[in-house]
């Protein structure tokens, strides 16, 4: 298990990083899609995986600041 931190933001700060979360997921998202045409099994897995984890932690930080 991975360990635990503690950060403290402003709900401005939260927001800056959701925002950046959303474009990186948004990414990954688009890559596994490109690799999906190109048959590329083991980038697929790994882009939705990346992008499966982003939509996990965006989740948590849009709770945070009560989107």
């Amino acid at each position: 298990m991975a360990n635990t931190i503690k950060l403290a933001l402003t709900e401005d700060e939260a927001e800056i990083i959701a925002d950046a979360l959303e474009v990186d997921m948004e990414n990954y998202v688009e890559a596994a899609k490109e690799a999906r045409g190109n048959n590329q099994r083991d980038d697929v897995k790994t882009f939705t995986e990346a992008a499966e984890r982003i939509g996990a932690l965006l989740t948590k930080v849009r709770a945070l600041v009560g989107e």
